[in-house]
C-alpha cells in the first residue's frame, strides 16, 4: 500500500473514530419540554431554604432563621403584575416571590399558538404530573440580639405601597411592618429585557439599634431533565472574583457538609460577582452590585430535593430613628449574547437598542457572558460564535450565514490545505519510483523504508501532510458543534424550505419518501429515526462520496471496503445531528472537493474523477501483480 492511501486511511479512520465516540457520548437526545412552560396559571407552594450557619467572616452576617413554608392557592394570594416588552407574570405578595414570569418572544415550539417559555413557577400540577416550584425571593438575615421572628419570610403578606403593574416605566413598592418598630420595603424596577433591580430597605423606630443582613435567594425544588449530559452544562453557575464556577445538579447533593448548612459550598467574595441556576438557553440569576462583597452560596436540601443559589449581604447596624437598604440586581431571562454581553460590557447599549433613556449609572457585570456555556474549546467557541453572530447580521439568515462561516474557516485554513493537495500531487508524481523501489527492494521492507525516505527527503515531500486537513477540522468541528447547541440565536432559526430549526435535525425522511407518503416520521431518539434519513444528511453522504473519489481506491480489497462504506456510514451517524452542523460539514466538504480538484489539476495531476467512479462499481478482484 503506498503511503498516500496509508495517509487517507489514517486521517478517514482518525475522523471516523472521533465521529464515533462524539456519536457515543455526546450525542443529542429528543428535547424535554419544560411542563411548567405551558401552565396557564400555578398554585402557590414555594420554600424559604435560608438555613442556619456560623458566620465564618465578619462582614457576612450569619443566618439565623430556618423557615419551610407552604404558600396557599393562588387565589388566595394578591399578586403584582410585571408587564414588559420582553416578559410577562407577576409577583405573588405572600412572600413577595418571583414566582410567575413567562418570555413573550420564546415559544416552546415553532407554533406561533404554543405556550410561551415559562421560566419561573411556584409549582403546579398539571395533567397529573407535578411541576416543581423554582423561584426567587428576598428577606433579611436576623443579627446578634433580634429575633428572627420579627423578619420577614415566605409566608409574610406584603402590601403594595405604590405601583400597580411592574414595567419599565413604573418601579413598584411593597411594604410589611412588622408590629414591633421595624418597617420593611422592597422597591422593584426592570428594564425592558430581563433586569430586574430590588432595593431592600428597613427603617428602625424602635429606641434600639438593630444588627440584619439583606440577602436574595433562587431556589429549584427537584434537578429539571437535562438536554445533554456532557456537551451542555446545566445546573448552578457561579462568577466570584473573576472566577467561574460550575457544578451540575447532581454534584450538588454531594457537596461537602456544613455542620449547619447540610451539602454546601460557601463562599466569601471581595469585589464582585453572581450566583443563580442556568439551564440551556434561560437562566436565573442574582447580581449583588459590583464591588459589593457578599457570600455566595450553593447548597442542596436533602430532605426537600431543594437546589438553592444564594447571595448573602454584610451584616448592617441599622441606628434607632435611622433607615439601611441594599441594592441588588436579578437576571431572569434569555441567555441572549446581544442582551448578556451588554449587561457586561456597555449597559447602555440596551437602552439605545429600545429607544429608552440611557442611564450612565447602570453599573456592568463582570464576565456575564462566560454564563453562556463555552466548553473547553471556548478559545474557538467564543470568536466562532462572535463571528456567526456578525455574519447572521449581514445576511439576516442563520443559515447562510453558517455557510458563509465555512467559507471563513476554508480560508483561514487554506495555506495549510494548499500544502497539502500539493503535496498530494507529487505523491503521485513520485507514483512510478516508488513501484520501482518496491521491486528493486524486493522483500528488504527496512531497506524500503530507508530509501523511501530518500526519496522524501531529495524530493521535499512530506507523506504526513495529507492529514493536516483531517486534524485541524477536528476541534473546529467540536467547537461549531458546541455553538449550534448551546446558543440561544440557533433555536428555531430556519434556512429555507423545510429547515425551519438548525439547531434540531432535518425533519425530512426517506421513510415516508419526504412527505409522499401519508404518514408521520419516526419521533427523534427512537430506535427508527436513525434510519430515518433527512435530505441533508443524504447530502453530506453524497459529498463525502464525491471527495473520497478524487482518489483511486486502494487495491487491497479489504481497504477499498472500508472506504467504500465510509460516506453512507457518516450519513447515518450525522442524519440526527442538528442540521446547522450538518449543513457546515457539506458546505465543507464542497469546498474542500473544489480546492483538491483544481489544486492537483494546476500541478498537472488532475484527479480522474469519472474514472474513480466507475472503478468504484466494478465488483471484480483487482490482478494481483
Amino acid at each position: 500500500m503506498d503511503d498516500q492511501n496509508k495517509n487517507l486511511i489514517l486521517a478517514t479512520v482518525l475522523s471516523f473514530v472521533v465521529i464515533l465516540v462524539w456519536y457515543t457520548v455526546f450525542a443529542p437526545v429528543p428535547p424535554v419540554v419544560d411542563p411548567a412552560a405551558s401552565v396557564p396559571g400555578v398554585s402557590q407552594t414555594a420554600a424559604d431554604a435560608v438555613s442556619s450557619t456560623t458566620a465564618t467572616t465578619p462582614a457576612v452576617a450569619p443566618a439565623t432563621n430556618a423557615d419551610v413554608a407552604t404558600m396557599p392557592a393562588p387565589a388566595d394570594a394578591p399578586r403584582l403584575a410585571i408587564d414588559t416588552p420582553r416578559l410577562s407574570g407577576s409577583i405573588s405578595l405572600l412572600g413577595g416571590t418571583f414566582d410567575d414570569l413567562s418570555l413573550k418572544d420564546y415559544r416552546e415550539t415553532q407554533d406561533p399558538a404554543s405556550a410561551q417559555v415559562r421560566l419561573l413557577t411556584a409549582g403546579a400540577t398539571l395533567n397529573g404530573a407535578e411541576v416543581k416550584p423554582y423561584f426567587a425571593n428576598y428577606g433579611w438575615l436576623a443579627g446578634a440580639g433580634l429575633d428572627a421572628k420579627t423578619l420577614p419570610t415566605t409566608a409574610t403578606l406584603w402590601a403594595v405601597e405604590s405601583g400597580t403593574t411592574l414595567t419599565p416605566a413604573t418601579p413598584v413598592t411593597i411594604r410589611w411592618d412588622n408590629g414591633a418598630g421595624l418597617i420593611f420595603r422592597r422597591e422593584i424596577e426592570v428594564d425592558a429585557n430581563f433586569m430586574f433591580t430590588v432595593t431592600q430597605s428597613v427603617e428602625n423606630q424602635t429606641a434600639a439599634s438593630v444588627k440584619l443582613a439583606p440577602y436574595g435567594i433562587v431556589l429549584r425544588q427537584g434537578a429539571p431533565k437535562s438536554l445533554a449530559t456532557y456537551v451542555l452544562h446545566e445546573g448552578v453557575v457561579r462568577m466570584a472574583d473573576g472566577k467561574l464556577r460550575e457544578v451540575t445538579y447532581k454534584k450538588l447533593p454531594g457537596l461537602e457538609p456544613d455542620p449547619t448548612e447540610g451539602p454546601a459550598e460557601l463562599l466569601d467574595v471581595a469585589t464582585g460577582g453572581w450566583v443563580g441556576f442556568t439551564d440551556k438557553y434561560w437562566m436565573t440569576t442574582l447580581v449583588p452590585m459590583p464591588g459589593q462583597p457578599f457570600r455566595s452560596v450553593i447548597k442542596y436540601v436533602p430532605d426537600r430535593d431543594l437546589f438553592v443559589t444564594s447571595a448573602r449581604m454584610p451584616e448592617m447596624e441599622v441606628a434607632a430613628g435611622s433607615t439601611a437598604s441594599n441594592t441588588t440586581m436579578l437576571f431572569a431571562g434569555a441567555k441572549e449574547w446581544d442582551a448578556i454581553n451588554a449587561y457586561q460590557n456597555n449597559p447602555g447599549a440596551l437602552d439605545r437598542l429600545i429607544g429608552a433613556k440611557v442611564d450612565p449609572s447602570r453599573p456592568t457585570i463582570d464576565r456575564f457572558v462566560d454564563s453562556i456555556d463555552w466548553g473547553w474549546y471556548f478559545v474557538l467557541t467564543k470568536p466562532m460564535f462572535r463571528l456567526l453572530h456578525w455574519l447572521h447580521g449581514m445576511i439576516g439568515n442563520m443559515g447562510w450565514a453558517i455557510i458563509a462561516l465555512t467559507f471563513v474557516i476554508k480560508t483561514l485554513v487554506f495555506p495549510l490545505a494548499r500544502k497539502s493537495y500539493i503535496s498530494m500531487a507529487k505523491m503521485k508524481e513520485l507514483q512510478p519510483e516508488m513501484e520501482a523501489l518496491k521491486e528493486r527492494t524486493g522483500g528488504d521492507r527496512q531497506k524500503m523504508q530507508a530509501e523511501m525516505m530518500a526519496l522524501y527527503k531529495r524530493e521535499k515531500v512530506n507523506p504526513a501532510s495529507g492529514c493536516l486537513p483531517i486534524l485541524i477540522q477536528i476541534p473546529i468541528f467540536f467547537a461549531l458543534y458546541k455553538v449550534i447547541f448551546v446558543t440561544l440565536e440557533l433555536r428555531h432559526a430556519p434556512w429555507l424550505g423545510w429547515i425551519r430549526d438548525l439547531s434540531a435535525p432535518d425533519p425530512s425522511s426517506i421513510l415516508n419518501l419526504f412527505g409522499l407518503l401519508p404518514w408521520a416520521t419516526p419521533e427523534p431518539g427512537s430506535l427508527f429515526f436513525i434510519l430515518s434519513l433527512g435530505v441533508l444528511p443524504i447530502l453530506l453522504g453524497i459529498s463525502m462520496w464525491f471527495q473520497q473519489k478524487l482518489n483511486p481506491a486502494p487495491t487491497d480489497a479489504t481497504q477499498a471496503a472500508i472506504f467504500a462504506w465510509m460516506p453512507w456510514i457518516f450519513m447515518f451517524m450525522l442524519g440526527s445531528f442538528a442540521s446547522g452542523l450538518v449543513l457546515y460539514w457539506i458546505t465543507n466538504n464542497t469546498i474542500t472537493f473544489l480546492q483538491q480538484y483544481t489544486i492537483m489539476s494546476m500541478h498537472g495531476k488532475r484527479p480522474d474523477l469519472f474514472g474513480n467512479i466507475k472503478s468504484g462499481f466494478k465488483r471484480e478482484k483487482p490482478a494481483e501483480k
